[in-house]
């Protein structure tokens, strides 16, 4: 295995690797995605957000599986664009380098725009975007800061979600609490199984932070132990708090009510004898949202950095800080774009989007852990087999219009990746 000429510096242990994982997956996600999900899964009640959240936890333990078993082999930045380079051919990497840069920077507008929102809804692109400019800063001088922050906002956004779980499931009824599960099935355009799908998918965008351990490989102490370790704690983890939250929604509000809502958490704490608590929720929903967009804007950077570094993207790109020891080009870059995206475009769409191209860049993981010899530590051959399918089919399930974007932005980057090679062997 070859070894890139600059190295970034090895500074995470597992512990906060699994908070960098955690910071990325509980987040906003878990604040906005029931509700379009279990709009998706009208047609199947209460019982199919819960199927539809076990294959999104089923996908993303398969794709966490292979993701760490070649995060493992090769510690480098930019995750599967490497593991695709290597295993299965340089398109196949680049392919996914250009999905989850493109896609995960609209996910950076869309929690910053999240963040300002909750804050002040009258300036919330200006919040946004003075987000986007501080947390670039704060990861310029060192991701160990940077992990630091990570840990503080985890530890809130988790005691804000154990408030929402007792809440709804311990603290006195309030004016209409059933205080039981409902599981009442509403009108939906779209059938019982297709809309579970779709719900899988949707919700999927609220696990797919995992990666961002993978994403940071280079920065990973003894990443050969540390990445196998810390990707499934963080995934078991999120999995059970999202159940919980799940559960507790059901009982407070019922599939159809939760399907309807802008801010489920905020409203079925609403509901109990604990309302005049509610507003925490709202402050925890912005802390969560920041913590999502540190993380996304580590990752995207990285990615960035490292497709940079083979010349996919400018090789200005590829420079790392004599002090700091982070790529400090590529953040610069990746926070001036988020900022332009915040302050001039509409993001509400971009969690299907957003969706679709993480589910092709694990399938690009899932299909490379598949070619791991067996000297190589792969994982079990039927989880990457699960992973692929599974990505693939929950991509082709999400709306309509995020399909339809989603395969244009690939198109686009595979047509770039065409000029480039002809133009270098020309």
């Amino acid at each position: 295995m070859s070894t890139p000429p600059q190295g970034l510096r090895r500074q995470l242990g597992t512990f906060d690797a699994v908070v960098i994982g955690l910071g990325a997956m509980i987040g906003a996600g878990v604040f906005v995605a029931f509700a379009p999900a279990m709009n998706a899964a009208k047609g199947a009640g209460g019982p199919g957000l819960l199927i539809g959240l076990g294959l999104a936890g089923l996908v993303a333990f398969a794709n966490a599986t292979s993701s760490a078993r070649l995060a493992a082999l090769y510690p480098l930045s930019g995750g599967t664009y490497v593991y695709g380079r290597r295993r299965l051919g340089e398109f196949w990497g680049y392919l996914a380098g250009w999905g989850f840069v493109v896609g995960k920077t609209a996910s950076c507008a869309a929690m910053a725009l999240t963040v300002g929102s909750y804050v002040a809804p009258g300036y919330a692109r200006w919040i946004g975007a003075g987000a986007v400019a501080v947390l670039t800063g704060l990861n310029y001088v060192g991701v160990q800061k940077a992990a630091w922050l990570t840990r503080l906002i985890v530890a809130f956004t988790l005691v804000v979600l154990a408030f929402v779980v007792i809440a709804c499931l311990v603290a006195g009824p309030g004016p209409d609490r059933p205080g039981e599960l409902r599981f009442a099935v509403a009108e939906s355009p779209l059938p019982p199984v297709y809309g579970v799908l779709q719900a899988a998918g949707l919700l999927f965008f609220a696990f797919a932070g995992y990666a961002r351990i993978a994403t940071l490989g280079e920065e990973v102490r003894d990443p050969a132990r540390t990445i196998p370790r810390a990707i499934p704690i963080a995934l078991g983890i999120t999995l059970g708090v999202y159940a919980a939250v799940a559960v507790a929604l059901l009982v407070e509000l019922g599939a159809p009510m939760l399907a309807d809502s802008t801010a489920p958490l905020q409203e079925a704490v609403g509901r109990t004898s604990l309302a005049a608590f509610a507003p925490v929720v709202q402050v925890g929903a912005a802390v969560a949202a920041l913590g999502s967009l540190l993380a996304l804007i580590l990752g995207v950077s990285r990615t960035t950095f490292a497709m940079a570094r083979d010349r996919h993207l400018p090789g200005a790109l590829d420079a790392i800080h004599p002090r700091f020891g982070v790529p400090h080009r590529a953040e610069v870059v990746v926070g001036a774009v988020v900022v332009v995206l915040v302050l001039t475009v509409d993001l509400r769409g971009a969690i299907g989007f957003s969706s679709f191209g993480v589910l092709v860049y694990y399938a690009i993981a899932n299909a490379s852990a598949w070619t791991l010899r067996a000297d190589e530590n792969p994982p079990p051959r039927f989880l990457p087999i699960i992973g692929l399918v599974g990505c693939l089919a929950l991509a082709l399930t999400l709306p309509l219009t995020a399909v339809l974007i989603g395969v244009g932005v690939l198109a686009l980057g595979a047509v770039l990746w065409v000029v480039r090679r002809s133009a270098a062997s020309g």
